[in-house]
């Protein structure tokens, strides 16, 4: 029986330990999974049957006796942690060089760049937390119509504005001149609207983020799907992360069950081809926020909504389930944390119990997606379906 449908979910930041050169990028001792299975809230009974305690150097946990699934651990080639250059591997695009990231602000003359496009002065220019940085700088906004621009550790440019002040179509408009404005060397992944309301102390971000990303710099496994008429869903942030290169429907989400509970309702569609989930809140809510608890327990919620996932699937249908970096909630700072990624993959016709090792790149997911299909794309990664069938 032929392949008909590919379910790619990513868990956004759900690492299982530090790559050997985590140390390069300023970790150390990091391990998202190991961190949030400590929580007395983390329970993902699904997972586990598939294999994800079966994984290599995953022992920090009881192992499957009998898994029912093919696992992987999964090492990025990429330079960088971000979900960019992650998403984009798993796509078949490895990043040889990293995004650039501004951890003492934008130069002077790239401000002066975007204040002369905006015609508005801009605040901040600096490192920041998008919920410290509304606070901080929110009132000084709403009086005199100054952008608030700030970045993170990611490769992003992100401009704050509230919806009073600055309607959120301008804001956008906004970005999409930053996004002219930041190419050649100041090419971030990444231009982030980040609108909010409310007033001080109480603001709030709104669910009208929007990001504008870099286009690909070479054809992904949605390139390759879309050219060749089949299908290419994209839920959540995926459509944002590729431009919207190789999308032929976008699904947008306003969280991690709304996202399952869409990706689900999908299963009673007739489509052939590729649906592609992000599911951010682990990363947006919990990881970066440094919430043990609140990770476990989003891990919990989504393990429940797998069950019904999986009950649902069709005989010809595959699912892979992974991450596009880490983000430890016990580690220091707030940023991302580079780490190996699980891969659990689960269907009728997978062949259970297949421990595929520590994989060299996360872009052997495209590759095998390419391969289910019979088509071509030019990657590093390296196919693993003729293990799994």
């Amino acid at each position: 029986m032929a392949i008909k449908r590919v379910y790619t979910i990513v868990l956004d930041s759900y690492g299982i330990g530090a790559q050997p050169d985590a140390a390069e990028f300023g970790d150390n001792d990091c391990n998202t999974l190991r961190s949030i299975v400590s929580s007395p809230l983390y329970d993902t009974p699904n997972m586990k049957k598939i294999g994800l305690f079966n994984i290599d150097d995953v022992d920090y946990k009881t192992s499957e006796a009998q898994p029912t699934g093919s696992f992987a651990r999964l090492q990025e080639r990429s330079r960088g942690k971000d979900t960019t250059t992650g998403h984009w591997e798993i796509a078949g695009i490895v990043s040889e060089h990293p995004l650039p990231t501004y951890p003492q602000g934008f130069p002077q003359s790239v401000i002066n760049e975007l204040e002369q496009a905006f015609n508005r002065k801009i605040l901040c220019n600096k490192t920041y937390s998008g919920t410290q940085v509304i606070e901080d700088y929110g009132q000084e906004h709403m009086k005199t119509g100054s952008l608030i621009v700030y970045t993170s550790a990611d490769s992003v440019l992100q401009i704050a504005a509230h919806e009073d002040i600055v309607p959120v179509e301008q804001l956008y408009e906004y970005c999409r001149m930053a996004r002219k404005i930041m190419s050649g060397e100041h090419a971030v992944g990444r231009i982030i609207a980040r609108p909010f309301v409310g007033t001080y102390p109480d603001f709030k971000r709104t669910a009208r983020r929007h990001d504008f990303s870099l286009q690909p710099p070479a054809e992904t496994m949605l390139d390759v799907l879309h050219k060749n008429n089949l299908a290419t869903i994209g839920v959540g942030k995926i459509s944002d992360i590729f431009a919207a290169c190789g999308i032929s429907k976008h699904i947008g989400i306003t969280g991690n069950e709304d996202g399952m509970d869409k990706t689900i309702a999908t299963l009673d569609d007739d489509f052939t081809g590729l649906c592609f989930v992000n599911l951010v809140d682990f990363d947006m809510q919990y990881g970066h926020r440094r919430d043990v608890d609140g990770y476990a327990q989003a891990a919990t919620v989504f393990d429940k909504q797998l069950g019904e996932f999986m009950a649902k699937m069709n005989d010809d249908d595959i699912l892979m389930i992974t991450a596009d970096h880490g983000c430890d909630p016990k580690a220091p700072g707030t940023d991302h944390t580079r780490e190996y990624t699980p891969l659990l993959i689960w269907g009728k016709q997978i062949k259970a119990g297949v421990n595929l090792g520590t994989r060299n790149s996360f872009a052997d997911i495209a590759a095998t997606v390419i391969d289910i299909f019979d088509l071509d794309l030019a990657t590093q990664g390296k196919s693993f379906l003729e293990k799994i069938m």
